[in-house]
């Protein structure tokens, strides 16, 4: 049995950690937090009621509407100010002045004055209205009145009572106390709606406009707004437009690249800005990289265009505002001008406007002409817009073949010599041989006497590339399509191409998709002014314009199919282009066949009658007093020289080579031979359709 031991002595080696004593140690409670204040908790939440995006849109919101209405009042009262005074020509008449535009701001003037002159003529007219509006309100009344008492005289002699004499006059006295009954009934609710609706219409004005500061507008609005273009922006967008030596030299310039630019200068609907390149960065460098400047400007790629002025290392850019692209352009002065008028030799088209916002007009003397684009894109209109301004020149004559037969081109039937439209072989043919008769024509012209004067013959093709494409073959086995010396259609345009400006006997072509199989490179180059709509390639381009043009900065294959619809690349001597420019962007008026009839009603109210030709006549056999009385059409007289070049334009196997003794002969013979009217030789209507009905009736006689 063991036993336990105690020792009476205390240890002095360290408790182990078996032996150590367990130890409590009493951890105080950590004293209570100090409540928040409360204007702290307050604020807090205040900012946070205030940042909420919620609250952001909602204070965005009540601005922009309550902003809409302001403004929209600004609008109205400034365009009823402009409406009533000449603040919007003095506007623009600053604006020539400073741009240095005298011949403009002289035309302003003169439109200012026209407008003082008519309001002066207005305000004297006021000093009589009133005397002459009571003297009209007395005679109405009395008429009126007068009017019902013999209304009812017939009813009471209809109906035997006498009372019904006053029967009309009381119905229509009873129906005005009725109106008055409504006026009085809505006029308490009007007055009290109407200055809400007129708060909602110029709140409406407002938002269409967009009438409100930025950071108020949605967000959809704010994000499709482009920055402002600044020097430090422009700058910006080139050294970041993943050209090594063009960033490397702005970095390494003093001024950070502010020396590359030259003035920015609002131009029309955007600004324009000439940047020198520093040494060893070429301009196709910056030309290759038109999408990624855009951006870096916040722009779409069609709202940038980059051309080479003739300053060396010199890239020209012009910046739309965002947006100001897809706005339409108005309507065509030919629509909106009623007593225009046309003069091929002085006068100039007016086709669209520039990019600058410049009214942008084309002369056609002398020019041949050719449109191409891809399909869908406008080019009948822009071709045909030129067309109807040149018919309100009388003295021009027309061909015409449109090779797609839509229709598009039968507001001309009566105003055209010849009017082919249809889109089979048969048709091509029609137009082949309605083109050689034009090169006869020219012919006829090229060997008159020196000094002889011609009347204007357009030979115009829409869908050109059909009559290219076309392989049917005459007798002969002459191909009309094609692009070799024995194809009919190439060669007979190559002929105009080479000699008829001489005489004015010029071709306009529409093509739509060009290539080298329908469109010829002879054929192509053969016009002087060569424009294109949207196009998909580069080479197409080029095919178009020509390869100096494209190099030069023009670009269709860069137009948006659709969007760009009837936005034109054109390169011409007969259009005003920018110095040191190749090519100019022009947006074409667009003319619908509504208005399109009604200024050929006016180029034909010009004329003495003019009888369209629908196919080229085959038949050896001719009447020439039958075509004679054709061509003078419904005129009571046509001149001589008109009656000759009519018939050439008609048959010129068969009177290309007549001479005005050839036509008088043939109008003596049958007694209607002609006569000096006003000083000139003339051929009566009359006489020639006398001279056939005498014919016709002997005939007739004879045989029986």
């Amino acid at each position: 049995m063991s036993e336990n031991v105690v020792h009476l002595h205390k240890a002095t080696d360290p408790p182990t950690a078996d032996t150590a004593p367990t130890v409590l140690t009493v951890v105080p409670d950590a004293p209570p937090a100090r409540p928040v204040p409360l204007w702290v908790r307050s604020g807090r939440a205040v900012k946070t009621v205030a940042t909420h995006e919620t609250t952001r849109a909602t204070v965005r919101s009540a601005a922009r509407h309550g902003l809409y209405t302001f403004n929209g009042g600004r609008i109205v009262a400034r365009r009823a100010w402009d409406g009533r005074t000449g603040s919007r020509y003095e506007r623009m008449i600053r604006a020539a002045e400073a741009a240095g535009n005298l011949e403009a701001a002289e035309e302003w003037e003169e439109r200012l004055q026209r407008f003082r002159a008519a309001r002066h003529h207005r305000r004297m007219d006021l000093l009589h209205s009133p005397v002459e509006a009571a003297k009209g309100v007395a005679v109405g009344a009395g008429m009126s009145i007068g009017a019902l008492v013999a209304l009812g005289v017939v009813m009471a002699i209809s109906t035997g009572h006498v009372g019904d004499v006053i029967t009309p006059l009381s119905a229509t006295v009873d129906f005005i106390a009725l109106l008055i009954r409504i006026v009085q009934i809505v006029w308490g609710p009007a007055l009290s709606i109407g200055p809400f609706l007129a708060l909602l219409a110029l709140w409406s004005v407002g938002r269409k406009q967009h009438a409100a500061p930025a950071w108020a507008l949605p967000a959809n609005v704010r994000n499709t707004e482009g920055e402002p273009i600044t020097p430090s922006i422009v700058v910006k967008a080139l050294r970041d437009l993943g050209v090594p030596a063009l960033a490397r030299a702005i970095k390494e310039m003093g001024d950070a690249g502010a020396s590359m630019l030259g003035p920015i200068r609002i131009a029309g609907c955007g600004v324009e800005v000439d940047v020198t390149l520093p040494s060893g960065v070429a301009t196709n460098e910056v030309q290759a990289k038109r999408r990624k400047l855009a951006e870096n400007l916040t722009r779409h790629e069609h709202e940038v265009f980059i051309t080479i002025p003739q300053a060396a290392r010199t890239v020209r850019l012009w910046v739309a505002d965002s947006g100001a692209l897809d706005e339409p352009i108005g309507p065509s002065p030919l629509v909106t001008d009623d007593t225009m008028t046309a003069d091929y030799t002085k006068g100039k088209a007016p086709w669209g406007q520039d990019l600058r916002g410049d009214a942008a007009a084309l002369s056609l003397y002398q020019r041949h002409l050719l449109i191409t684009g891809l399909s869908n894109q406008g080019k009948t209109v822009a071709l045909r817009s030129l067309a109807l301004w040149l018919s309100l020149d009388k003295s021009v004559q027309f061909l015409m073949g449109d090779l797609k037969g839509a229709g598009d081109w039968n507001m001309f039937d009566g105003l055209a010599t010849t009017l082919i439209q249809g889109p089979t072989d048969e048709h091509v043919i029609q137009v082949t041989e309605m083109v050689e008769g034009a090169v006869d024509e020219m012919n006829r012209r090229l060997q008159a006497p020196p000094g002889t004067v011609f009347p204007p013959l357009i030979v115009l093709v829409d869908e050109a590339q059909v009559a290219f494409m076309c392989p049917a073959k005459d007798a002969d086995k002459r191909p009309y399509g094609g692009s070799k010396a024995n194809s009919r259609y190439f060669m007979a345009v190559r002929k105009i191409h080479n000699q008829g400006r001489a005489v004015n006997v010029l071709m306009w072509q529409g093509t739509q998709d060009p290539t080298n199989e329908n469109l010829p490179k002879l054929v192509r180059e053969g016009a002087h002014t060569r424009a294109s709509l949207a196009l998909g390639t580069e080479s197409q381009a080029r095919m178009a314009l020509g390869d100096k043009a494209v190099d030069g900065g023009a670009a269709p294959n860069l137009l948006r199919p659709g969007l760009d619809r009837g936005t034109l690349v054109i390169a011409s001597d007969g259009i005003s282009i920018p110095a040191g420019q190749s090519s100019i962007t022009v947006r074409t008026h667009y003319i619908d066949d509504a208005a399109a009839t009604a200024i050929t009603d006016r180029a034909k109210a010009l004329r003495d009658g003019v009888t369209t030709l629908h196919a080229i006549d085959h038949s050896a056999e001719h009447d020439p007093l039958a075509d004679i009385a054709a061509v003078i059409g419904d005129a009571p007289r046509v001149r001589t020289k008109d009656v000759l070049a009519r018939l050439a334009a008609r048959n010129s196997d068969a009177y290309g080579d007549w001479s005005f003794l050839d036509l008088k002969r043939v109008l003596d013979d049958a007694d209607a031979g002609p006569y000096k009217s006003d000083g000139v030789m003339v051929v009566s209507r009359d006489r020639v359709a006398r001279a056939l009905a005498n014919r016709d009736g002997d005939g007739s006689a004879s045989a029986e």
